[in-house]
């Protein structure tokens, strides 16, 4: 079966010709028109409304944004409250928030208002990765446009509520993704993640008061939930994974890019072959990492068991492969994965597969905040012993050694720091078994392994 059409509600505008990211081009495509509305309901309804839609964080944990909202009861708070934008989008292989920010930054900015007039935040912050210095510039312009229109500083458009958002620059840490220490960060702190509990940030936040910490994609939805009602969006996709979801397709595909679609709506078989082109170069497909680089790996001739619903309401197992597996929430946590942050990384049979998971593990060792022993020591660790069998200086012992260090990391850290490095490692070499024994077997022994540091 071909895959569905594209369904474009954030990505609307994006690539459209003559659209621009002024606020100019904005208003005439109908923007703004939906905080006018917002600003006729009173925000517990707004809430209900995103509670209705069945949203989830697009962020990478896949948690209800109306549940995360209604954590917060603004009526008894004595602490001001605050909305902070995770726009540190540093996951590899994600690119989805990136495009918004740089070609429709006022489509996020409504989606904030809304979101802060709904949960009585009158201060936001959008922290934004260090390596956007261009994306920052955009939103620092775009706000400043939304200011001078009246739809962001003191009586927004004469409802009596004030609300300012400011663009706070990260410095360039994987770490400043995790909403705790993207926390630490934007005071001015080592972005060293809380221990939660207590430090849930809805209770201990942003200067231990109540914080909403949302990412882009999902601020925008906001606007488009108010625009269409939560009921009527929850009809788009499938229950329980509502919506559409931006998807950033990289890697060994002869189309890979950014795309939208109904939250379940393809496979991904369908997404590489009719939507990405194909495997490039003719060759066969060998893995897929779905959900950002953190996420468990896929692999291609492999059967993943499912839930599927019959026509009677009953449920029964099923197997599928690889190219079969649905792009929701739910059938990715069922095979062993998940959606992340949407970032779909395709691996073709012409890769090393040993050396795959050596660059990922590189990556981790480097981004360790070092605040705790596992992830600080553990991520080092993998980093040395898979290059040392990469480049062939590794031993057989060393297969198992490997596994044993990640099994020892995941769960034992502060932070989801730990299953993010630990993760690959754990399903790579218990998908790709052979592979890394091989390397163990033809090794040359560790005398000359690779033991730069961190």
């Amino acid at each position: 079966m071909p895959a569905p059409a594209e369904y474009r509600l954030v990505f609307k505008h994006i690539d459209e010709p003559g659209y621009t990211n002024d606020i100019e081009c904005y208003l005439r495509h109908g923007g703004y028109e939906q905080l006018k509305k917002a600003f006729t309901m009173k925000g517990p309804d707004i809430v209900n409304e995103v509670k209705a839609s069945g949203l989830r964080g697009r962020g990478g944990a896949g948690f209800a944004c109306g549940v995360k909202w209604g954590f917060i009861d603004p009526t008894k708070n004595t602490k001001p409250v605050y909305l902070i934008c995770n726009a540190d989008e540093s996951e590899p292989g994600t690119f989805k928030d990136r495009q918004i920010i740089h070609k429709d930054p006022h489509q996020l900015i409504e989606g904030m208002v809304i979101a802060c007039y709904a949960n009585n935040v009158h201060l936001s912050y959008i922290y934004i990765r260090g390596e956007f210095p261009l994306g920052a510039k955009i939103l620092e312009k775009a706000i400043a446009e939304a200011k001078a229109k009246n739809f962001l500083g003191k009586n927004i458009l004469g409802s009596g509520y004030d609300l300012e958002i400011y663009v706070h620059r990260g410095a360039g840490a994987y770490i400043c993704g995790e909403e705790t220490g993207l926390i630490e960060s934007l005071e001015g702190k080592r972005p060293y993640p809380r221990i939660k509990p207590p430090y849930f940030p809805a209770v201990l936040g942003l200067y231990m008061c109540p914080t909403i910490v949302n990412n882009v994609e999902t601020l925008c939805d906001v606007k488009h939930i108010i625009a269409m009602g939560g009921a009527n969006y929850a009809k788009i996709g499938k229950p329980n994974n509502t919506g559409t979801r931006l998807i950033g397709v990289s890697g060994d595909v002869a189309k890979p890019g950014y795309y939208e679609f109904e939250v379940g709506s393809l496979t991904l078989g369908q997404l590489i072959n009719d939507v990405c082109g194909g495997i490039k170069n003719g060759r066969k497909l060998q893995a897929v990492i779905p959900g950002g680089s953190s996420s468990k790996v896929l692999r291609a001739g492999e059967k993943y068991k499912i839930k599927e619903k019959q026509a009677d309401g009953s449920m029964i197992d099923k197997e599928i492969g690889l190219e079969d597996i649905p792009m929701d929430f739910d059938t990715m946590a069922a095979v062993g994965s998940m959606s992340g942050s949407g970032g779909v990384i395709v691996i073709d049979d012409s890769r090393d597969i040993v050396s795959c998971l050596a660059n990922l593990s590189e990556f981790y060792a480097h981004e360790s905040c070092g605040q705790c022993t596992p992830c600080r020591e553990g991520s080092l660790w993998m980093k040395k012993i898979t290059r040392r069998l990469a480049d062939g200086h590794g031993r057989l012992e060393d297969v198992a050694l490997l596994k044993s260090v990640a099994d020892n990391i995941a769960g034992r850290t502060i932070c989801a720091m730990g299953e993010a490095c630990s993760w690959p490692v754990q399903s790579f070499v218990a998908k790709f078994k052979n592979e890394f024994e091989a390397k163990g077997r033809a090794g040359k022994g560790p005398a000359v392994a690779a033991t730069n540091g961190h």
